[in-house]
């Protein structure tokens, strides 16, 4: 395949290089996807190059979850510990629609209960994305080296080290952060995340090279400020959720935290949103068996091996 037909675009959209991504798929969904063309289209226009910024940098999602644990200095800490530099700093709320346009390629996985659940904390409190740029040259995007450092989604999987592991291991669903798996990934959420302004100063300040952690740190205490701070410990919830239930509805002792949670549903009764999320996040299905997303990410290994086979495509 000649490196012309390789960016050939659609006619639906625009071409997305396989610089950008390791999965043809992605390449000819992003090309007609709103966000993306609007998140490269404007950063083309304030650089020649689009690509190299796309591969120096990566963003970093502070859920709520991390806003109401107070994990967001530790979080600040960690990625300077491991060489990445702050070059943009912005919060951003997680409305229902906005959950459903980050993760639209990926949520054909989600149970009717984990969207039940993202839906009482997500839009809880507000969350801080961070642009970050790590001071060595990584072989691979950086964007795919800070996913591999964050650590999986299964609790039980992540490794010290790990930012995942180093913040809490509470559940699958609360897992306190996300980061874009590549460097179209890394276009697309920031346009999903803001508008033109706020991309523009984004931008910006990552073009002139500038330190925003400062800034982070000044947003992290604006939105410890307008928060609440919660434990997200499993037992403690299931206590509080079953003495609740059990002035309800009586239940006895044994009563499984599933059967708590649907009981108090089935009824009506109100539960704290937090206690909720944070019983049910462990003891419901969060993932549909047997199905595989629309698109996936792509790990470290595998971007070496595709950057050496498009290397020597162009050449």
């Amino acid at each position: 395949m000649t490196p012309r037909s390789r960016l050939a675009g659609t006619p639906h959209g625009i071409p997305v290089s396989p610089l950008l991504t390791c999965l043809p798929d992605k390449q000819r969904l992003y090309g007609a996807d709103t966000y993306y063309q609007e998140s490269y289209e404007q950063l083309a226009a304030l650089t020649d190059d689009v690509i190299g910024f796309a591969h120096r940098h990566a963003a970093l999602l502070l859920k709520p979850d991390a806003v109401v644990a107070r994990r967001l200095h530790a979080a600040v800490d960690w990625l300077a510990e491991h060489g990445y530099r702050i070059v943009g700093a912005a919060v951003t709320r997680l409305t229902r629609t906005m959950i459903r346009s980050l993760w639209y390629f990926q949520w054909n996985l989600a149970t009717p209960y984990r969207r039940r659940l993202a839906a009482l904390f997500l839009e809880d409190a507000d969350a801080l994305v961070l642009l970050v740029r790590p001071e060595h040259h990584p072989e691979v995007p950086a964007s795919a080296e800070l996913t591999r450092l964050k650590g999986p989604t299964d609790p039980d999987a992540r490794r010290p080290g790990q930012l995942r592991h180093l913040l809490g291991r509470y559940s699958y669903l609360l897992n306190l952060v996300h980061t874009p798996d590549e460097p179209a990934d890394v276009l697309r959420e920031l346009a999903v995340h803001f508008d033109e302004s706020e991309r523009h100063r984004l931008f910006s300040s990552a073009l002139a090279d500038e330190d925003r952690t400062a800034h982070s740190l000044e947003l992290t205490d604006r939105l410890y400020t307008a928060t609440t701070p919660r434990e997200l410990d499993f037992e403690p919830a299931v206590e509080r959720l079953r003495d609740v239930v059990s002035r309800h509805l009586g239940v006895g002792p044994a009563a499984t935290p599933r059967c708590l949670l649907e009981s108090a549903w089935e009824h009506g009764i109100d539960l704290d949103p937090w206690d909720t999320v944070i019983v049910g996040s462990t003891a419901l299905p969060m993932r549909q068996p047997d199905r595989v997303p629309v698109l996936d990410g792509a790990g470290v290994d595998t971007w070496r091996r595709h950057l050496n086979a498009v290397r020597t495509t162009l050449t």
